[in-house]
This record gives structure tokens, sequence and C-alpha cells, in this order.
């Protein structure tokens, strides 16, 4: 196909990225079925039509106008134009706002990479070398210092990621690129820049020190800075809130931000559980929660013939591999958890991770290697074809929802399979294939 497309003279303004924008959008929506990628590819064609020299000049322009944002929230000159000079446009943390996984990582895969044998090791060393502040930390705030260590261990892997320059990054270098043109995280890149200009105009860290992931995560424990603003403690007691250097003050940060979260002391995040033939994968619903004693009433036990400590406990029922792996009752604490980064693995792999530093074993239910879940793509390919099967899943939006697993069931009764309502991509071959 040929592409005759006419660009205009480009001035070197700020003005210089609306109209090469316009055009990208253009070229954007050319490409439409070559990848969904909406206004982030639009961003990236821009910044590939521009120049180097061009995209600075634009950025500059940005970096200007930004001010007046930032001086209405309340930075002061000096602090904004020290932590803004000599910063430029990163463009790898604008190439980080399009990737987009070709395929979904189990749940297990996950795990067995994040709670390994030498991450548990380490962590295991960590307790008992800042035993006596982790008891301090854990009298403070009433969290279990397992959980506080496994969170240390799944951000910075103990600190360790914090000397590979090739991940860290300066955080307001990366912010403002992701604030100028970050697409779908511009928003995000804003409100966090105006944060971290907080965090240098108070003093605790000067930019140079204030190092963090490509959107911003930041120390020992990978606080974003409104997170920091809102939770971070000088435990230390030198007079800074210091994440990055004072292990003290990033750790009971940490446990701060989970008691302030509603962390419940003395309690667990969840039990492996052992699923009675038969059962009813329909109350399964993370929305609906039982006591531990309603659950074992319906033939939901802990594994190994154990009890559950606190019967009237509520929890509700997850099992991230349907019939064929491991089922879980989740406590309030793990709910807790995922306010540190909103994800089922995520929040399991701390819990996992706390219960291996404290001496636990691995899972009792074996997970189900060579399966997987579903991309978006695949999930919509699926839903297409329960559709056509007449088993009403609904829009083909890729989304699971209450409908989707409601028809997977549905075709799983009519196969023979357990109704597990879970989408993976053995299911998805099956559908294709009969």
């Amino acid at each position: 196909m040929n592409l005759k497309i006419r660009i205009p003279e480009l001035k070197m303004s700020f003005n210089t990225i609306s109209l090469v924008r316009s055009l990208a959008i253009r070229l954007a929506g050319m490409f439409a079925g070559w990848r969904s990628g909406g206004i982030a590819a639009a961003g990236l064609i821009a910044l590939m039509l521009l120049t180097p020299a061009t995209a600075q000049a634009s950025f500059d322009g940005w970096k200007r106008s930004f001010w007046r944002e930032a001086h209405a929230a309340g930075i002061s000159r000096t602090t904004y134009d020290r932590a803004m000079r000599g910063v430029t446009l990163d463009r790898e943390v604008i190439a980080k706002t399009d990737n987009q996984a070709e395929f979904v990582r189990p749940v297990w895969d996950y795990l067995e990479r994040v709670v390994s044998d030498n991450r548990i090791e380490n962590g295991r060393e960590k307790l008992r070398e800042y035993a006596p502040v982790l008891y301090q930390i854990e009298k403070s705030f009433g969290v279990d210092r397992h959980v506080v260590v496994a969170i240390w261990g799944m951000e910075s892997a103990y600190g360790a990621v914090l000397d590979n320059h090739k991940i860290m990054k300066p955080v307001v270098r990366s912010l403002a690129s992701l604030a100028y043109d970050g697409g779908r995280y511009k928003r995000f890149g804003r409100k966090q820049l105006i944060a971290a200009l907080k965090i240098l105009q108070k003093g605790d860290v000067d930019a140079r020190h204030m190092m963090g992931s490509w959107a911003g995560a930041m120390g020992h424990t990978q606080f974003i800075p409104t997170t920091y603003n809102a939770y971070a403690v000088d435990f230390d007691g030198d007079g800074k809130r210091d994440i990055w250097g004072s292990i003290p003050d990033a750790l009971a940060s940490t446990a701060a931000y989970l008691n302030s979260s509603g962390w419940v002391p003395g309690k667990t995040w969840g039990y492996e559980v052992k699923l009675p033939k038969g059962f009813n994968y329909a109350l399964g619903d993370t929305r609906k929660k039982r006591t531990l004693e309603q659950w074992a009433k319906l033939g939901v036990k802990r594994t190994e013939g154990r009890s559950f400590p606190r019967p009237s406990d509520e929890a509700f029922l997850l099992a991230p591999a349907g019939a064929k792996g491991p089922a879980f009752l989740m406590l309030k604490n793990f709910n807790v958890i995922k306010r540190y980064n909103n994800a089922d693995s995520y929040a399991l792999a701390v819990g996992h991770l706390a219960d291996r530093l404290r001496g636990g074993d691995e899972f009792v239910r074996e997970w189900p290697d060579g399966d997987r879940p579903l991309s978006d793509a695949e999930t919509k390919r699926m839903q297409a074809l329960l559709n056509r099967r007449g088993h009403e899943a609904g829009t083909v939006d890729g989304k699971i929802g209450d409908r989707t697993r409601a028809a997977i069931r549905a075709y799983q009764r009519n196969t023979g399979m357990a109704p597990d309502g879970f989408a993976s991509l053995s299911l998805l071959e099956m559908l294709q294939g009969s």
C-alpha cells in the first residue's frame, strides 16, 4: 500500500507536538488493525516523526508551561527550577507505556519466579539481620513482620534492584516524560510529578538521589510519590523519611501504609483449602463472603486436615486456576495487601512468601503446568465461540465477567468438564476444535 502523506514544515516550539500528534492520530487510525494502542500509539508515532532536537525543544516548552500547574500546587520557583534543570525527555519511558503482553503469564509461573528458593533464603537472612527493628515496627503498626519483609523482597529483592542502573531512573525525569506524553499514563504522570516536587521541596531527598522505576516507584519498597507523601515515616529519627537509604524508614513506611489500609493484627491473609467433589464453583464470587464456619459446612476444608483457628472470620473463595489448581479462602488482609498492588497474583505471592519466610511449606495442590489464562484477544475469540454455540457470553469485549463465566460453566457441563468457569487456553482449544 502506497501512502502519500504531506508533512508541513515544522517549527521547533511547544506547538510542534500538537501538529505532529494530529498527524500521528491519522496514521494510527490508518493502521488501527495493526495494533491496538490508541493515543499511546499515536504518541509514539509522533515521537518517531520528530527529530530528537525538535522533540526536546517541544519538551522544554512543556516544562515551561507546566510551571503554572506546579505553582498552583504550592511548589516554589526555586524548587521547580532546581528539579527541572537539565531534565530531558526519556523516550524509553514513553515506549514502556505502550508495552502490551502477547499472552498472560500464568499465576503459577509468576509464583515460581517471585517466591524462589533464593528469595526465601535471603528473606530469612534479612529477618535475622533486622530482627530488633522489625520487632519495633510490628509493635508500632501491628503488621506481621514476615509480610513486611515479603513486600520488600517482592518490590526490590531486598534492595538489590536499587543498585541496578538499567532499572532505576531519575524520578523527576521519568514522571515529567509521562506527564508530557505518557498516553494513558499522562494524568498519572502529572499527579505524581507534583507529588515528587513536594518531596523535594520538603527536603527528605534531593533530585539526584530520588531514583525509581520508569513509573516513579521509589525506594526499597517502591512507593509512588503520592503514597510516600501520605504514609512514609521517619522511623530512625534522623528527621528525614528516607525510603532509599534507611531500611528502618522503608520497612516502617510499608507497615504504616498497610496499617492505614486496614490491616487486622494477629490474623493471616488466607488459607489453602480442599474443595469437595462436585463443588459449585459459582460460589467462588470474590464479592461474596461467608464465615469460615459456613464454608466448612459446604465441605470446604483446610489442607492436610488442619482446622480454621477462628471460624467466625469472613472469607471469599479464590481458585486462580479453576478446578485444576489450588483453591484458597481469602481473609481481609489479602485485600489489604492488594492496596499495594491490585492484583490477586501479587497478593497471593506476598502472602505465600511471608508464610515461607516463617517456615511454612509449599502449596499442597499442584498447579496445571502447560495451561494458562487467556489474553484479551483470545478471550474475545472464546466469547465469540461461546455465543455462536448458544451459551450467551454477552458482549465480545475481552473481559471475563459474570455472563462469560456462566457461559463457560454451561459449556463445561455440556462437555463433561468440571464447571469452574475458568477461561484457559485448553478450554479455547476445545471450543475451536468442536
